[in-house]
């Protein structure tokens, strides 16, 4: 039985990617900070063997706990799916709020992708969850944006690295997903026009339809998020920013 771990699994896009690989047999261990949520989780999922560990990784000693963890105990796939947001301007927004979200969007995301990596073998895969902003900037969202180019960079060279060796790297990059992601990061989903939404099954649905058809280093998930960047390409790129912009709940 295939053995998986999922960061950011308590809620939201884990969980519901959690439950449909649980239902296909898959063994699962969550990682998120919230132990009532996790415990919770992993208590409605199919199957027997799954597990959970309560870590905050935007803490680096945690980070640090949970690869040692990927490094002594052998899985088969590494879901790299924690991360997170703040709406508002730039310099409204406190400077160590946002370095916090490059740790963890970037540096926790590298620790375990380089502690799953160094033992991965032939057959074994690594998801690095990206954004569809990787690929479009955000005004009120510009770290978080800045963060999500980045993972599809690096996950998209690894994929080059690796696949020689039997190992699938995917950057899996969503749109914009009713989860507590907008909440958190100090808006709510409603801040968004529903066009633009995709429920977290959804996304998981085919997050894991990706995964088991490896045939590709990157996904933008939703087809509405696939024909708007490709519109982009029709535009200059000072008028898609502006798009963007008058679309963001952080301006």
């Amino acid at each position: 039985m295939k053995r998986i771990l999922i960061t950011g699994a308590s809620g939201g896009i884990g969980l519901a990617t959690a439950r449909l690989l649980a239902d296909k047999g898959y063994r699962l261990t969550l990682v998120a900070r919230n132990e009532e949520k996790l415990a919770r989780a992993v208590g409605e999922l199919k199957g027997q063997g799954h597990s959970y560990l309560v870590a905050d990784l935007t803490k680096k000693e945690d980070v640090e706990r949970i690869a040692v963890h990927l490094e002594e105990d052998k899985y088969d796939v590494l879901i790299n799916n924690a991360g997170a947001g703040v709406y508002g301007s730039f310099v409204d927004l406190s400077v160590q709020s946002q370095m916090g979200i490059m740790f963890l969007n970037m540096g926790a995301l590298v620790i375990l992708s380089h502690a799953f990596l160094k033992n991965a073998k032939s057959g074994d895969a690594l998801v690095n969850i990206g954004s569809l902003l990787a690929y479009s900037s955000f005004p009120g969202s510009s770290v978080y944006a800045g963060t999500k180019s980045f993972v599809a960079n690096f996950s998209e060279s690894l994929w080059y690295e690796f696949r020689k060796k039997g190992v699938f790297i995917l950057s899996f990059n969503p749109g914009a997903a009713k989860s507590d992601f907008h909440r958190n990061a100090g808006q709510t989903a409603k801040s968004l026009p529903e066009f633009v939404l995709s429920t977290s099954e959804q996304v998981a649905k085919e997050l894991v339809a990706a995964l088991e058809k490896r045939k590709t280093p990157h996904v933008i998930q939703g087809w509405k998020n696939r024909l708007m960047l490709f519109g982009f390409k029709f535009l200059n790129r000072k008028t898609a920013i502006n798009m963007m912009g008058k679309l963001s709940p952080g301006m």
